[in-house]
């Protein structure tokens, strides 16, 4: 069940400066990670998406000129528990039949010292779209034998309630069962992309 994409792709933001372009990295989700945790009564439960791509164009003399699309297919949740993982596709928590991907595209890059990045864009899951910061950490490029890579990691929160999940269980005793902060991690190694040929003339 692939199709749940999230896309971090550095775009074109800002016409890039003379003679530079930025790289057009796709991610290698066989070698990258999305996970999160919440709050389940006194402890963080973690889980992770299976299914994710992404692209980033990433312009190291003018990070202004990056960009990140990320999608992430949501019925590939899984949390190593068949019937909590079945709950959180269902209409309490994703509701994964009407919105099956989470999406995030980036809208403005900024640099914040070494190898680090500010990243603004719009961050969309269950169908609300919000504009969200993301501090992005460049890990470094390497040339392999099967080419150019280059890494990404990423750290942040959001109110699930932000985007319409709000089922929980009151507790008798107090309290709920549910956090609703979710913390996620987001780390990526990525492989550069050849650049498209030049149109033919004529």
């Amino acid at each position: 069940m692939r199709r749940i994409t999230i896309a971090l792709s550095f775009a074109l933001l800002v016409p890039a400066l003379a003679g530079a372009e930025p790289v057009t990295y796709k991610v290698d989700s066989d070698h990258s990670g999305v996970a999160f945790t919440i709050r389940h009564f006194v402890t963080n439960v973690s889980g992770r998406f299976h299914d994710f791509t992404g692209v980033v164009k990433y312009d190291r003399q003018n990070p202004a000129a990056s960009s990140v699309e990320f999608t992430v297919q949501a019925t590939s949740i899984a949390t190593d528990n068949d019937n909590r993982d079945n709950h959180l596709r269902s209409p309490d928590f994703f509701d994964v039949a009407k919105f099956p991907t989470w999406t995030f595209a980036s809208t403005k890059v900024a640099p914040k010292g070494t190898d680090a990045l500010e990243v603004t864009g719009d961050l969309t899951i269950k169908g609300v779209t919000k504009r969200v910061t993301l501090p992005i950490q460049v890990l470094g490029t390497m040339k392999t034998p099967k080419g150019e890579k280059a890494g990404f990691e990423t750290a942040f929160t959001i109110d699930r309630k932000d985007y319409g999940i709000e089922w929980n269980r009151v507790l008798d005793t107090g309290g709920a069962m549910l956090g609703n902060d979710v913390k996620i991690n987001i780390a990526l190694e990525t492989n550069k992309q050849a650049p498209p040929e030049p149109a033919k003339a004529g």
